[in-house]
């Protein structure tokens, strides 16, 4: 397979793939280094393939209907990120990205798609794992997330909780 076919293989296994596939696995199932498959992704990225980057894998974006979605400006410390995050998720919330308003780079988006508890979990042990820090601290604990619901019920569910524990910024 060359290069070309390759890639096309690649868009075919996102785009089919209903949850994140790792570039290690990706590599595996096509014999090459996840070395090639990083610059494959980038090069589809480049080509304008929409092709987001998350801590569980690669995902293309599936067209979402029927949802509903906001952007929340959240403030907490370090300590607080696993509530935060379970709160949304334990509503029925998808928390799809994190953004930080940087002075310099402007605004720094990192895409997460966190949807169950089990995606939280797995979150904190790598960010504990890899002594992380938050993509918040460049902003002294301020933040924006994407938030997806599939009703306006849930989303006020969520506010209303973020709210209560002193994490939403009016």
């Amino acid at each position: 397979m060359n290069s070309k076919e390759r890639r096309k293989h690649i868009l075919e296994l996102l785009n089919y793939s209903e949850s994140p596939l790792k570039g290690n696995d990706i590599a595996e199932k096509l014999g090459v280094t996840r070395q090639i498959i990083v610059k494959d992704i980038a090069i589809l990225r480049a080509a304008g393939n929409a092709i987001i980057a998350t801590p569980e894998g690669y995902m293309s974006p599936k067209e979402e209907k029927n949802v509903v979605t906001r952007v929340v400006a959240i403030f907490h410390t370090v300590e607080n990120i696993e509530e935060e995050l379970k709160i949304i998720v334990s509503y029925g919330g998808i928390v799809k990205d994190v953004i930080v308003e940087h002075s310099l780079y402007g605004e720094i988006r990192c895409m997460l798609m966190i949807k169950t508890l089990y995606d939280v979990k797995n979150f904190i042990v790598k960010f504990k794992e890899y002594k992380a820090e938050p993509l918040s601290a460049l902003t002294g604990g301020v933040h924006l997330h994407t938030i997806v619901t599939e009703n306006e019920d849930i989303m006020k569910k969520i506010i209303h909780q973020l709210k209560l524990k002193g994490f939403l910024i009016n």
